[in-house]
């Protein structure tokens, strides 16, 4: 009896920056969604959005975007500049520097 076990994942693939540009232009046009483009050419939907996204941002149409990974180096926010104001150095309102 045959196992039903996994399927073996695919090599992670590379592609040129011209099959890119093509793929963001098709899924520009919009008269195809993005996940029959990704089907047409054998990617995955993730990819081809990652893709265009990428596009916006190098183009400065979009601000680039933080994923939640990246999300966890950075500190809190603090709207008063408290925690930016100790990685200088500098004393904040009521709070001296920390001399560590």
């Amino acid at each position: 009896m045959e196992s039903m076990g996994k399927k073996k994942p695919r090599p992670r693939r590379s592609f040129t920056p011209e099959f890119t540009a093509e793929i963001v232009e098709l899924c520009r046009r919009g008269d195809r969604s993005v996940g029959q483009i990704a089907k047409d050419f054998d990617l995955t939907e993730t990819a081809a959005r990652l893709w265009v996204s990428q596009a916006e941002v190098d183009a400065g149409d979009i601000e680039p975007f933080l994923l939640r990974s990246d999300r966890a180096y950075l500190p809190p926010a603090n709207a008063s500049g408290t925690l930016l104001s100790r990685a200088r150095g500098r004393s904040t309102v009521g709070m001296p520097a920390r001399s560590d």
